[in-house]
């Protein structure tokens, strides 16, 4: 099991790391991708992932993403007229279908295309929108995988007994060592990289520091992205999203920190560098 989940995980980064250098239609076509691979593991939680429900959430997705590469609503307000556009397709399908659906299937339509399609879409973003993206762009997952790395060794020296738990309920493992560690294996993992690549994207010292802050920001919140999959799995008891990456589960399993982080890290490289 163990060599499994190494050499998917290995593969899975060679991937990634491939795509990122790529960039352009080959990044976009990825992102899209594992969105749509992702909504449908999670509309399959509500059983939603064939019906109509699920079909305007994907179509929703679809049409958000072409439009940020080809611009063909204009206007800031683009996206809210897809958001605006699914949640009366949504109604319709409730009202003229009453009382297939329930509200909960409906809210998890709109909700899936949100949480999945856009949160994700901001790695596409970071990419091609903000100077330096080629380097960028890897901080999202330097910060998710790499505080998850750091939280579970940190967990597993200072966190042993597990007195002070992080979520008792959600995720008993989980400790605020850890959580403390990981914080800070994101900032320490990001000044490493950018040291590494600070010629290249013109860093000086003020900047490293700046960046290794926003990094650890952003593995603070991808812990709130793992933990928040974990819950919808909790509360549906379910073990996995899928059987896509092998050792690991489907997309919604090793991309929940990735979803969360990919806008904070976007807004903040933007905002401060």
């Amino acid at each position: 099991m163990f060599k499994t989940r190494l050499l998917s995980g290995i593969v899975l980064v060679a991937i990634i790391v491939a795509f990122g250098i790529l960039g352009g239609y080959y990044l976009f076509g990825f992102t899209l991708a594992i969105s749509l691979i992702g909504m449908y593991e999670l509309y399959r939680v509500f059983k939603i992932e064939r019906t109509a429900l699920g079909l305007f959430g994907y179509l929703a997705a679809i049409c958000y993403d072409l439009n940020l590469l080809w611009h063909f609503i204009p206007g800031k307000d683009a996206a809210v007229m897809i958001f605006a556009g699914l949640f009366i397709l949504l109604m319709a399908v409730f009202v003229f279908g009453y009382p297939k659906f329930d509200v909960t299937q409906v809210m998890a339509s709109f909700f899936g295309m949100f949480y999945v399609a856009v949160m994700l879409s901001f790695v596409y973003r970071l990419r091609t929108e903000i100077p330096n993206g080629l380097y960028l762009v890897f901080l999202i997952y330097l910060c998710a995988w790499g505080s998850d790395t750091f939280a579970y060794v940190s967990g597993k020296t200072f966190g042993k007994g597990g007195k002070h738990k992080m979520t008792p309920k959600l995720s008993p493992n989980k400790t605020i060592e850890g959580g403390i560690g990981g914080v800070l294996g994101a900032g320490i993992i990001t000044a490493i990289y950018c040291t590494i690549f600070a010629s290249a994207m013109n860093l000086d010292a003020t900047k490293i520091v700046i960046l290794a802050l926003i990094a650890a920001a952003g593995g603070l919140v991808s812990m709130i992205g793992d933990l928040c999959a974990s819950a919808i799995k909790r509360f549906y008891d379910i073990k996995d999203y899928g059987k896509l990456i092998p050792g690991h589960g489907g997309i919604m399993d090793r991309f929940d920190s990735i979803i969360i982080t990919a806008p904070i890290i976007y807004y903040l490289a933007f905002l401060f560098v």
